[in-house]
């Protein structure tokens, strides 16, 4: 589990690759304090196994799957990434809860500075709109934000200067690919409400929650 406050921005030193496995090494300082072999790093939003340590690096392996499913598939070696050591329990939860998880791969569609901020429209697939909010959380490349506007699959989304400096996102343009993990909670809310008992496990009854009762609790609109 992570919160989406990134530690720092490592840089890929080495990567190798074939039809069956991949092999990430990461160089990097700050996240290699207290790490030890099989212990998790979130490496731009995805959950990653540590399988070696170096002196000033660590090595993943990468399954195929996570290739297919997520934009790590665009890095080489250079590229540069977000890190997160695994939330230490006693810590500050600065962010939300970030699973490493990537629900899909949204595309940036623009990028606007106003003023101190940059303003990034993000379009996600069907399967990750369903769980967005307005104000509600959502992590891209692994990083902790807030849901400014959302409408027709396109998420809206700030940065102040000092997100944009300590993470990869403040150097992306339109036309960029980026992990996208949307909050926990939003999906097990959305299960209970829209899927049948079946689902629910043997035995269970079916949940009474709807958007009406919500809507009569304040709780929607």
């Amino acid at each position: 589990m992570f919160t989406g406050i990134v530690e720092e921005i490592g840089q890929v030193s080495q990567w190798r690759q074939d039809s069956h496995n991949c092999r990430i090494t990461v160089s990097c300082s700050d996240v290699l304090t207290d790490t030890a072999v099989g212990d998790s790093i979130s490496v731009n939003g995805v959950c990653l196994t540590v399988s070696l340590l170096h002196n000033a690096s660590f090595t993943a392996d990468v399954m195929v799957e996570s290739l297919n499913k997520t934009a790590l598939i665009q890095l080489g070696t250079g590229s540069k990434v977000n890190l997160e050591r695994a939330l230490q329990i006693g810590g500050r939860l600065g962010g939300h809860w970030v699973t490493g998880h990537i629900d899909g791969v949204g595309t940036i569609r623009s990028v606007t500075r106003e003023r101190n901020s940059l303003w990034y429209e993000v379009e996600v697939a069907d399967a990750v709109a369903q769980w967005l909010v307005m104000k509600g959380s959502i992590a891209l490349d692994g990083t902790s934000l807030t849901v400014a506007d959302f409408r027709d699959n396109i998420c809206t989304v700030s940065l102040i200067p000092h997100t944009a400096e300590q993470t990869v996102l403040g150097e992306k343009k339109a036309g960029d690919l980026v992990n996208v993990e949307a909050d926990i909670l939003g999906k097990y809310v959305h299960k209970f409400m829209f899927q049948g008992k079946e689902n629910l496990g043997s035995g269970r009854e079916h949940s009474q929650l709807s958007l009406d009762h919500l809507r009569k609790a304040g709780f929607a609109q």
